[in-house]
C-alpha cells in the first residue's frame, strides 16, 4: 500500500455509528441506511463495507475477500472503494 494511500484511510475502518448496513429484501441488495435516507449498495461494496468493523485491517479486508472470490489482484478497487467510502464519511 503506497503511504499517500494509507493517509487517507484508517489502518481498521470501522462503519460510521450514523450509518447501518443490511439487506433489504424490497430492493433485493445491500442497502446503507442513514437518517435522511438509504444508500443501494452493488454486491462488491456490500463485500467491503460488511468487513470494515474496527477488527479487520486494510490487508486482511483484501486477503480475506481475494480468498472469498478465489481472486487475487483486488487491492487497488478495494482501497478506491475505501477511500470513497471514507470520504461520504460512511467509515470511520
Amino acid at each position: 500500500m503506497s503511504d499517500q494511500a494509507t493517509e487517507s484511510l484508517p489502518e481498521r475502518p470501522r462503519l460510521n455509528r450514523l450509518f447501518r448496513l443490511q439487506w433489504e429484501e424490497a430492493q433485493q441488495a445491500y442497502v446503507l441506511l442513514y437518517p435522511e435516507g438509504m444508500v443501494k449498495l452493488n454486491l462488491s461494496a456490500a463485500e467491503i463495507l460488511k468487513r470494515c468493523d474496527g477488527a479487520h485491517t486494510i490487508d486482511a479486508l483484501v486477503t480475506e475477500l481475494e480468498q472469498a472470490f478465489n481472486t487475487t489482484g483486488l487491492r487497488d478497487q478495494i482501497e478506491g472503494m475505501l477511500r470513497a467510502s471514507f470520504e461520504k464519511d460512511w467509515i470511520k
